[in-house]
């Protein structure tokens, strides 16, 4: 592989319960070579962190490297580098990451919570590519999210910025992990629509039933939106509640930041035009009609190199 004269190399570390992905990357945010370690053999937090370095050494070769991003899961001071409180990583509290990293490589670091992580990669090299201020939103097991404003990852002044999932759509309902009734993460995630389309399929003949039977799974969402495009009513009836969730939730996101851009990522991002129709179709009748056409939404572009390319250009924001 050449290297280019002029052009500035960066990596890119996606630190996750499971993996370490490791890429090296261009100015652009075009991958060029990349590594994966396995995080379950590590024992400590001494073992992650010396598969980080053995990872940046793997992927960078002699290319001239200006800058390493991490994104780490869990609560991250991203001012100073340090990891306050992981998930599913051994020992992952109160970890100097950024210190120690730069002391063994030589070379700037960045750490960063892999949602805002996120958010920068989609709005650098992604989906919100050229947008002035975009809001990310993950809808998955939860909803998380990240938000670039005015051209600047907004982290908050302890990096906690940007829990739009644990913001409030409603006074009654379930109970949401995080211990408290009405966040938006109760009614919309992944998690909320199975638990639904649970209640509703109850005695009722449903697509959904036969679809994840098929999977041999319990229903997902993924059953969920299939079934309603197939026009089963029982999971329509799902559909409808749960876009209507979502959309009140952007509401929230576009009178709050006036973003010209949403994007959507996570494993209910997959419905596609299931789920984006509606909701953008709700969300505009919900705002208020100044904001009605000042924004678009738009499905998440990089797929699993989010948290790479995201890591990697927060060198360059």
């Amino acid at each position: 592989m050449t290297i280019e004269k002029n052009m500035e190399y960066v990596v890119g570390v996606d630190l996750g319960g499971t993996k370490i992905a490791t890429a090296l990357l261009d100015r652009n945010g075009k991958v060029l070579r990349r590594v994966r370690y396995e995080t379950a053999p590590l024992k400590s937090a001494a073992e992650v962190i010396d598969s980080l370095v053995e990872s940046v050494n793997e992927v960078r070769g002699d290319f001239p490297i200006v800058g390493i991003g991490v994104a780490s899961p869990g609560a991250v001071d991203t001012e100073r580098g340090i990891i306050l409180n992981g998930t599913n990583l051994p020992e992952w509290v109160e970890i100097p990451l950024q210190q120690e990293m730069e002391t063994r490589l030589g070379i700037p670091v960045k750490v960063a919570n892999d949602a805002n992580v996120a958010a920068w990669g989609e709005y650098y090299a992604g989906a919100g590519k050229n947008s002035k201020t975009m809001v990310y939103v993950t809808i998955s097991t939860g909803i998380g999210s990240g938000i670039v404003l005015d051209g600047k990852l907004l982290v908050g002044s302890n990096g906690f910025a940007g829990e739009l999932g644990h913001t409030i759509i409603g006074q009654e309902g379930p109970l949401c992990s995080c211990g408290q009734v009405g966040c938006w993460e109760a009614y919309a995630s992944g998690t909320s629509i199975a638990r639904l389309a649970a209640e509703a399929v109850g005695s009722k003949k449903s697509l959904m039933t036969e679809l994840a039977a098929q999977d041999g799974t319990a229903i997902g969402a993924k059953h969920v939106f299939q079934a309603a495009s197939l026009g089963d009513e029982v999971a329509s009836a799902v559909v409808d509640e749960v876009t209507s969730a979502i959309a009140l939730g952007l509401k929230n996101v576009v009178h709050t930041f006036n973003p010209d851009c949403i994007v959507i990522g996570g494993g209910v991002s997959l419905a596609g035009d299931e789920l984006f129709s509606p909701v953008l179709k709700k969300t505009k009748k919900l705002v208020m009609e100044p904001y009605r056409e000042t924004f678009r939404i738009a499905p998440a572009k990089l797929g699993d190199d989010v948290g790479v390319v995201g890591a990697a250009t927060l060198c360059f924001a």
